[in-house]
């Protein structure tokens, strides 16, 4: 999940167990309404402990479906606000491998690189509160803008606003002559390092690419080509969300879940959230409280099938108070100390 992962283990603590077997539980239910095997896939955004979709997860679906073994349909549950587009795509591929259709069950979001995901499923299935994304791609490169708070950290630069910024010098402005668009380009080449502006549209094209491949043979090119051009570019910056009655009336295969399973979605959901924890701000004061030293362990992703167990994407370690004496005359000032243990995934078979 993060690029900075130390290691994987094995082991599990009884809590993280005791929410899988929850969890298990209602996949369970899931399985028997759906008449599917269930896989959830979940990329945290808690403040502070986000995570995204990413190559080392490959592995990870593929033992589930290892497990699983060839059926008829898999219902794969899915939270992402996104990721790398190709890991997205890869799993779009070995899932359908192992199955003759798949479809999507999405409670709460599935954005960016999660909705390339949905794109593939016979029906995406859409709770009222549930939201899609653009799948236009922000790159990230050692080359992007510097940011202006913290010059040790780089902007993501997102391909739709280059060339919003291109067609606002067009249409809005009124230039058209080669000389002007090439000073424009300069412009720009002098704010964006040109590498990356050259990797921005050979990604917007590819993501159009894929996003075609994905939905051939499922609709026609009418249909294709409106679905592609909204999620592409006509529905504006890559943050805007994409509610169910909006992603029907542009031709995506949406299902309104039954009173039935939309409370067995709500159930899965809030099973999933407790051990998350996304709406809780990421605070090491609180979790010391009055100790001078304590544990902590976060969980940050999982995927998870009844019969595969649940892989957890784990960050531990110890938050101790430290004192740091400023001076003789001062108070000393105590502080936090993080010492990371362990960051990597761990596997629970139970």
């Amino acid at each position: 999940m993060q690029d900075n992962a130390l290691e994987i283990g094995s082991k599990r603590p009884n809590a993280t167990t005791s929410m899988y077997l929850n969890r298990k539980k209602l996949y369970q239910k899931l399985e028997k309404e759906r008449g599917s095997k269930v896989i959830a896939f979940v990329t945290g955004d808690r403040p502070g402990l986000e995570t995204q979709i990413a190559s080392d997860v490959y592995p990870l679906f593929a033992q589930h479906l290892d497990i699983i073994g060839t059926v008829p349909m898999i219902t794969l549950v899915l939270h992402t606000r996104g990721g790398d587009t190709m890991a997205a795509w890869s799993i779009i591929n070995l899932l359908r491998h192992f199955c003759d259709d798949y479809e999507v069950i999405v409670p709460i979001r599935a954005q960016s690189a999660g909705t390339l995901m949905c794109l593939g499923a016979r029906k995406i299935i859409m709770t009222k509160q549930a939201i899609l994304g653009p799948i236009d791609p922000s790159i990230n490169n050692p080359l992007n803008p510097t940011h202006p708070a913290n010059a040790a950290s780089t902007l993501p630069v997102s391909v739709e606003f280059i060339q919003g910024f291109f067609s606002l010098a067009a249409e809005e402005l009124g230039i058209s002559d080669q000389e002007h668009k090439t000073a424009i380009f300069l412009k720009m080449a002098e704010r964006i390092h040109p590498l990356v502006l050259g990797q921005a549209f050979r990604v917007r094209s590819q993501i159009k690419d894929l996003a075609r491949k994905i939905l051939s043979g499922r609709l026609d090119e009418t249909k294709i080509d409106k679905i592609v051009a909204f999620l592409c570019a006509d529905s504006g910056s890559h943050d805007y969300p994409i509610h169910r009655r909006e992603a029907i009336e542009h031709g995506l295969p949406i299902d309104k879940p039954s009173p039935k399973l939309y409370e067995l979605i709500k159930e899965i959901d809030a099973a999933i959230d407790a051990d998350i924890q996304s709406s809780l701000p990421l605070d090491p004061p609180s979790v010391l409280g009055a100790s001078a030293s304590k544990k902590y362990n976060y969980t940050r992703s999982l995927v998870e099938s009844v019969r595969g167990g649940s892989h957890s994407f784990q960050t531990e370690g110890v938050y101790s108070t430290i004192i740091n004496p400023q001076d003789s005359l001062a108070p000393s000032i105590p502080a936090i100390q993080n010492i990371r243990q362990f960051e990597g995934w761990r596997h629970n078979q139970k």
